[in-house]
């Protein structure tokens, strides 16, 4: 069966757009993320897949090599994201695109979800995940983008972050600072030739970590 673009373009017919390109997805082992490791192998790239949960990245390297390598990743963690960033380089030479797209949502059962009954090591936990990890990513993709002067940086951010009413009260704060750091960043990385750019996703029918 040949497989299809969502434009309905055949994969084998169509350019491989990413060919030559080395990426690095944080939180590519399932869900949107293992989507975007397999769309990229796709378009010709090579893949660092930088997850914590080694029970699925592991395989899923395995089953795309040799065009992926699994790498442990904890996005709090700010050695774990240097080190997977300088595996893309020592493995392929350059980093020209990362896309932080680690992330969790938090705890959703109703007595948990209004301002009133607010969880402020929960805040806190999900802050550091989904804004401290994509910050600390920027970072250290810009070390490595900014010589070379070129680079994408992609990070997940949610409609959530656009509109109010849309998810729990700590993952929409957190989808909100994510649209803002990708504004500021791109202003500052745009003269060295790095495009810094997030989507904003609706419901997606993916598992998504709630801790």
């Amino acid at each position: 069966m040949t497989e299809k673009t969502l434009q309905g373009e055949n994969i084998s017919s169509s350019p491989k757009r990413l060919e030559g390109k080395v990426a690095l997805v944080t939180g590519g082992a399932r869900g949107i993320g293992e989507a975007i490791v397999r769309l990229f192998v796709r378009h010709g790239a090579k893949v660092i897949i930088a997850d914590i949960d080694d029970a699925t990245g592991l395989p899923l390297a395995n089953l795309l090599h040799p065009s992926t390598v699994y790498a442990h990743c904890d996005v709090t963690v700010e050695g774990d994201i240097e080190k997977s960033i300088n595996l893309a380089v020592s493995q392929y030479g350059k980093l020209d695109i990362l896309f932080n797209n680690a992330g969790v949502l938090g705890n959703q059962s109703k007595n948990k979800i209004c301002i009133a009954n607010f969880d402020a090591d929960e805040f806190d936990h999900i802050m550091r995940v989904n804004v401290r990890g994509v910050a600390l990513g920027m970072k250290h993709a810009a070390r490595v983008m900014v010589p070379k002067r070129s680079g994408c940086i992609i990070s997940t951010a949610s409609v959530a972050g656009l509109m109010g009413g849309l998810g729990p009260h700590a993952y929409t704060a957190s989808k909100h600072a994510i649209v803002g750091l990708t504004k500021n960043t791109a202003c500052e990385l745009g003269r060295y030739g790095i495009r810094v750019n997030c989507i904003s996703p609706f419901g997606v029918a993916v598992s998504i970590q709630p801790r």
